[in-house]
């Protein structure tokens, strides 16, 4: 049976986190994957660590990561990735606004042969502020990393064990984990989920 690990940035999180994992476990419950997620709190100056403790000493699925300070939530991501040991990773938000409950999806998709899968959202409920520094982002990553203008890139995303390693390789500071994704694979796709 394959292992999913879900590998979590937590910042200010403590009044959302226990419903992402919550959202996790029941989902995996109906699925034939075993499972773990790991909790990385990225020095957030809130109770984010005493809450995810406590998860973790509850539950055996679950692993809490304390960074000494803030590094950013790339940084973190690398942190979880180092300690997760699933066949696949899936990243994702730890307030809530990607659908755990649809990792089933990206899981598919995976199934189907690709290395990595983004979400894809169908309509996003974020401030246009926000829409704007993503749409920016994208024609960045187009240009200087060579993404393809169809392929949407964000938060939300499986992919396979070796693409983590791949990534674990890059030893320098300020990782990019889109860029380091786009340099280890062509097959990555989108799956349309809900924000």
């Amino acid at each position: 049976m394959s292992k999913v690990s879900f590998v979590i940035p937590c910042y200010r999180s403590s009044k959302t986190i226990g419903g992402v994992v919550n959202e996790i476990e029941s989902t995996m419950a109906q699925l034939a994957y075993e499972y773990e997620i790991i909790l990385v709190n990225d020095s957030s100056p809130d109770d984010t660590f005493a809450v995810i403790s406590a998860l973790a000493e509850a539950d055996g699925h679950i692993t809490a990561v304390d960074l000494a300070k803030n590094f950013g939530q790339h940084a973190a991501l690398m942190a979880g990735f180092h300690k997760c040991s699933g066949d696949i990773v899936v990243c994702l938000d730890d307030d809530g606004q990607t659908p755990a409950d649809e990792v089933g999806k990206l899981l598919a998709k995976i199934d189907e042969g690709y290395d990595v899968v983004y979400a894809s959202y169908d309509t996003k409920r974020q401030a246009g502020w926000r829409n704007l520094g993503s749409w920016v982002n994208s024609k960045m990553t187009e240009i200087m990393l060579g993404k393809p203008p169809e392929l949407v890139v964000n938060s939300y995303f499986a992919a396979r064990r070796f693409i983590v390693d791949e990534m674990l390789r890059y030893e320098h500071c300020y990782p990019y984990v889109i860029g380091l994704v786009l340099r280890s694979t062509k097959r990555i796709c989108n799956v349309p989920v809900h924000h």
